[in-house]
């Protein structure tokens, strides 16, 4: 059995931490704490789970306190997580399966970390993120903010899911790191110019992210997913700009990157709607439903675009078109993925008035029955 160095940066995180350390700490076998300036009970909590605390001075600068905190480790592998980072029950037997099966060459083990959930609790925005690592390969975290932990050699993909659990208001934070930085005049790296596009976008500042972006893409030197990701953001602030056609030009920039996949496919058709072509809208709608699940991507999923969305979708442009009974299975089958929204249970009455007789209703996948 592998034996694990948990390494955490907090600061007043008295309401997430012990949830997060009650579901880690049988895991690792030391935990190190390092704490940028709480003023609450952070460091009570982290003493209570027997954590190694150390104090870093803030100084804008994510990487350095990662990595301070990556120096103090002793075991075999890192195990990183931020305070609002837990693991269900589920999670934490795969994880201490984890522990006795990893391979002995893998230098790094990414895991699914998902961020965001609809009504029933399913998974619907995920990314995979390299979580774990042997410490003697001394990998490093790169970046004042937006951080990324730069590996290489064998890895391993897990089973195990971190679940993200966001119980803090969202602030302007990084968006003035980055302020701070462009006012210092330093030349920004690609990757920098993309997160910094997405902190514009984020604080409705959509004309400088038009810039960040478009240069971002422009430069050449953008990861696949993140050129992807990066017109898509792109369209959304051309759309909030009253630019249509410049949002359409970056909603199809995406293929140069990849071959549809089912955000761009729901996106083109919700253009199509708005422009009344439904043939052209039912087309790409159905695409997305077709096309498979990006199951083994590290960029960003979201299972709305491929699931309950494009079957909703259809299921009204399909009554417009006046075809009721297949409307009808388009939106039973959106309620199979999402049974308590409530536009498909208003769809559903609708249905039931209108086909009398011919009405057909599915029962949910056990899976997404509330």
């Amino acid at each position: 059995m592998i034996e694990i160095s948990l390494c955490m940066i907090v600061r007043n995180e008295e309401n997430s931490l012990p949830r997060c350390l009650s579901s880690a700490a049988s895991i690792a076998d030391e935990i190190i704490i390092v704490d940028t300036g709480s003023t609450d009970r952070t460091k009570e909590i982290a003493e209570s789970f027997g954590a190694v605390i150390y104090d870093f001075a803030w100084i804008e600068d994510f990487s350095a306190a990662r990595n301070f905190a990556f120096s103090k480790a002793t075991k075999e592998y890192i195990l990183w997580l931020d305070a609002d980072d837990y693991l269900k029950d589920k999670d934490h037997e795969l994880f201490r399966a984890l522990k006795d099966s990893l391979p002995e060459h893998v230098n790094s083990v990414n895991m699914q970390y998902n961020l965001a959930f609809d009504a029933a609790g399913n998974v619907v925005t995920s990314l995979r993120r390299n979580r774990l690592v042997r410490r003697s390969c001394n990998f490093k975290w790169i970046g004042p903010v937006h951080e990324y932990l730069e590996v290489y050699g064998p890895f391993y993909s897990s089973d195990v899911c971190i679940t993200h659990g966001k119980d803090k208001a969202y602030t302007d934070r990084n968006l003035r790191i980055y302020q701070k930085r462009a006012a210092g005049g330093e030349v920004f790296s690609p990757r920098d110019q993309y997160y910094y596009a997405n902190e514009l976008r984020d604080h409705g500042l959509f004309e400088d992210a038009c810039r960040y972006y478009t240069m971002f893409l422009e430069g050449g030197q953008g990861w696949i997913e993140d050129n992807y990701q990066a017109c898509l953001r792109l369209a959304d602030c051309r759309e909030r700009l009253g630019d249509k056609e410049g949002s359409f030009e970056a909603l199809c920039r995406t293929l140069r990157y990849d071959k549809p996949r089912a955000e761009f496919c729901c996106r083109l058709a919700a253009w199509h709607v708005e422009k009344n072509q439904l043939q052209q809208a039912v087309y790409w709608y159905e695409l997305a439903v077709m096309l498979p699940r990006q199951n083994d991507s590290m960029g960003m999923r979201n299972e709305t675009y491929s699931t309950w969305l494009p079957n909703l979708q259809l299921a009204l442009c399909y009554d417009r078109l006046g075809q009721h009974e297949k409307a009808n299975m388009f939106n039973e089958t959106a309620l199979r993925y999402h049974p308590s929204h409530p536009s498909m249970l208003y769809n559903r009455n609708y249905f039931k008035n209108l086909l009398g007789d011919k009405y057909v209703e599915l029962q949910p996948h056990p899976e997404h029955a509330e």
